[in-house]
């Protein structure tokens, strides 16, 4: 699981490609059977038997309702069951809604992908749609997850952040007065970086950034510092 986004410009002439994905819907549903099947085998099988010790901190930071973006850090694949299970519907009652790249949206991981909230971006040219999408799950008052690294980086250091959650998210609020976006920093650690039978996890969540402080007179200027306290709040969380 992956994603940051950049934004086009609504007035950068489109080739018939961008266009066809501006006209491609995209929708981000869960499935009502599919969901709490995942979450048992998730949370009572497969961490359990896979994993080591996980630690779990910060929980009491996850607000329960409310426009909400989680922003871990990527270490591996596992993040894509990891952050559920601690942050979604056992936790909070909440389904969450992925960002994830196109390759990862494809064949049978796609089809659970799609089922379980994910919604597939390009992340070398991402079109207005995906953004106009997001912004749409957080006026649903939803959880959405979006990796600000952009990759999976194995090292345990903290890569610089893609600009395009914080627009998004200054975004959302700006046009939208007293939406209440909130965005929510999780550190993710494995004792091994690729992790095998038995590897130790750490999860710590960190303390929600209200989008409404950051009114800094342009969607840009906003973004630019709304990245540079969640890049710095990861870095101590981790």
């Amino acid at each position: 699981m992956m994603t940051q986004m950049e934004p086009q410009s609504l007035n950068t002439p489109k080739t018939s490609t961008e266009e066809v994905a501006l006209s491609t819907p995209i929708n981000s549903r869960v499935s009502p059977w599919l969901a709490p099947l995942a979450y048992f085998l998730g949370c009572r099988i497969v961490l359990p038997l896979h994993f080591g010790k996980i630690a779990i901190s910060g929980q009491e930071n996850l607000p329960i309702t409310g426009p909400v973006i989680l922003a871990p850090t990527h270490r591996s694949r596992w993040d894509a069951v990891v952050v559920p299970a601690v942050t979604g519907r056992p936790v909070t009652g909440r389904d969450l809604t992925f960002m994830v790249s196109a390759n990862e949206a494809s064949g049978l991981q796609g089809w659970f992908v799609r089922r379980l909230g994910g919604f597939p971006v390009n992340t070398d040219r991402p079109s207005i749609s995906t953004l106009r999408h997001g912004v749409e799950v957080l006026l649903q008052q939803e959880m959405l997850v979006i990796f600000p690294e952009g990759n999976i980086f194995r090292d345990g250091a903290v890569h610089p952040l893609k600009p395009g959650l914080a627009r998004l998210a200054v975004s959302a609020e700006t046009t939208h007065s007293g939406l209440g976006v909130q965005v929510v920093p999780i550190g993710l650690k494995y004792s091994q970086s690729y992790p095998q039978w038995g590897t130790d996890v750490s999860i710590c969540i960190g303390s929600p950034l209200k989008v409404a402080d950051y009114n800094l007179g342009s969607v840009k200027q906003s973004a630019k510092q709304l990245t540079i306290d969640l890049e710095n709040a990861l870095k101590t969380l981790i």
